[in-house]
């Protein structure tokens, strides 16, 4: 079942100033979102209407293939785009949007973010930035899939849930519970693998967690183990 998702307009103060004053010229067609953990912005296949930024939380996109395999697309967090495809005219969504905790995201009107692109150009900037940033993060992703391990894979993927948006800082971060199935959906292995690496990063101090609950990432000792 969907979690309920509450629209209210935009009010001044209420969001992080950056962010706002990126999006401060658009007048009409914009809404903040308070979304809670599950909550769906868009699903795969309807039609494309609004591009998303996101302020707060992280939102995970999934697509599905015809024949019901499942892959996740990447993770998106603080001053990130998504939805970009609704530029495109008479376009379908072509991935699942889901918060994967409490999140709080900007919907921007198709017809004001086209507007707001010709005119604003710190905004237009911002939002080619994010486009470039997640085509790296995709072939960065093919190429995990391609030249490493399950083990090494599981590791990058914990890095980027720790340092979803492109402003994410080292240190030790605490990434919202995510269990072992999505995990191995994310990597691309099975839970049991995913069980087997978790318990040894713990072990090495590289992230602490209990059950599947909620994970501390030392994101400066596991991206020496990466780079290692």
């Amino acid at each position: 079942m969907e979690v309920a998702r509450k629209t209210r307009p935009l009010k001044p103060g209420k969001a992080d100033f950056a962010v706002a004053r990126l999006l401060g010229r658009i007048v009409k067609g914009k809404a903040l979102l308070n979304l809670q953990n599950g909550a769906k912005l868009f699903h795969q296949g309807e039609e494309a209407d609004a591009i998303y930024l996101v302020e707060t939380g992280t939102v995970r996109l999934t697509v599905v293939s015809k024949q019901g395999r499942k892959a996740v697309l990447g993770m998106m967090g603080p001053r990130d785009f998504l939805g970009g495809e609704c530029l495109v005219e008479n376009s379908r969504r072509t991935s699942t949007a889901t918060c994967l905790e409490p999140s709080t995201v900007f919907q921007i009107e198709k017809r004001a973010m086209l507007r707001a692109i010709h005119l604003q150009p710190r905004l237009s900037e911002e939002f080619l930035a994010s486009l470039l940033a997640r085509n790296i993060n995709m072939e960065e992703d093919l190429c995990d899939q391609l030249f490493n391990h399950s083990e090494l894979r599981l590791a990058c993927t914990l890095l980027k849930l720790a340092r979803a948006g492109r402003r994410a800082k080292l240190g030790v971060i605490e990434v919202p519970a995510v269990g072992y199935k999505k995990l191995a959906h994310i990597v691309g292995t099975t839970p049991s693998k995913i069980i087997f690496f978790m318990n040894k990063f713990r072990k090495l101090g590289l992230i602490d967690y209990e059950g599947e609950g909620d994970i501390r990432v030392m994101s400066e000792r596991l991206t020496d183990m990466v780079l290692a």
